[in-house]
């Protein structure tokens, strides 16, 4: 399966997902839809063992397109941006991220939903969008979860970025590798799980996900609701979101309202 930006490619044991729009992967509504496209597909058949996301070029993806965040798309674009992840957590198969390069806004947020990431040494991740007047509704979700609240909300608030090793340390990124390595060491690692019992692998992530409370719906809808509803009813009220989306697009440093 081929879209513009995506292609699937399935075998008995693995599927694969690539982005297609390089240099930097950039994710607009049309990529968007194509992926949850890709991934409702290998939901209605989930005959593959594991589920690999990587991408063409020289980022695994620096995030959602800004001019889509505008008042006119952004409706449009939370809807889309919330099917892809829903289609991903709904893979009951595990997941895994390749990321080389920069994975940043909803690049990160793409990675981060997965069950495992293989990261290159020069690989990078970050939730830079409070920088142009917004906040990362997923990373909002995850990070929490997944780190311990002071270093989940230094990333958010801050925008800043942080190294694959740093990632690592903080248990964001199962491997590091050098980036001439990262290939034959990811596939190791598919082949590793891929060489299981698929129906096994599938019981042993749902009774993982039942432990850590998350059940059946990890990215949880009612979370995801209620982040949606302060995103476009308030946070796109503000001067500050449009001052901020309108001078990352101009070139330009925000001036700031407070309001």
């Amino acid at each position: 399966m081929e879209f513009p930006s995506i292609v699937l490619e399935r075998t008995h044991s693995v599927a694969k997902l690539l982005l297609k729009r390089p240099p930097l992967n950039i994710l607009d509504i049309a990529a968007m839809r194509e992926l949850s496209v890709a991934l409702e597909s290998l939901r209605q058949d989930q005959s593959s063992k594991v589920v690999v996301l990587s991408a063409e070029g020289k980022a695994f993806s620096v995030g959602v397109d800004i001019s889509d965040h505008t008042a006119d798309k952004v409706d449009a674009m939370m809807t889309v941006l919330h099917e892809v992840f829903e289609g991903l957590w709904a893979l009951e198969q595990p997941t895994v991220a390749i990321v080389k390069g920069a994975a940043l806004g909803g690049g990160m947020e793409l990675a981060i939903a997965c069950d495992f990431i293989i990261a290159s040494e020069g690989a990078q991740f970050g939730q830079p969008e409070i920088k142009v007047g917004v906040f990362p509704p997923i990373a909002c979700l995850l990070l929490p979860r997944l780190l311990p609240w002071p270093r989940a909300l230094e990333l958010i608030l801050t925008g800043e970025s942080i190294s694959a090793q740093e990632a690592y340390r903080l248990g964001l990124v199962n491997r590091v590798v050098p980036a001439e390595n990262l290939a034959a060491e990811a596939e190791a690692f598919v082949s590793k799980l891929a060489s299981l019992s698929g129906p096994v692998l599938k019981l042993a992530k749902r009774a993982a996900r039942i432990g850590l409370g998350q059940g059946r719906d990890p990215g949880s809808s009612k979370i995801l609701a209620e982040l949606d509803r302060l995103y476009l009813d308030e946070l796109m009220k503000l001067e500050d979101a449009h001052e901020g989306l309108r001078a990352f697009m101009d070139k330009r440093n925000p001036a700031w309202q407070d309001r």
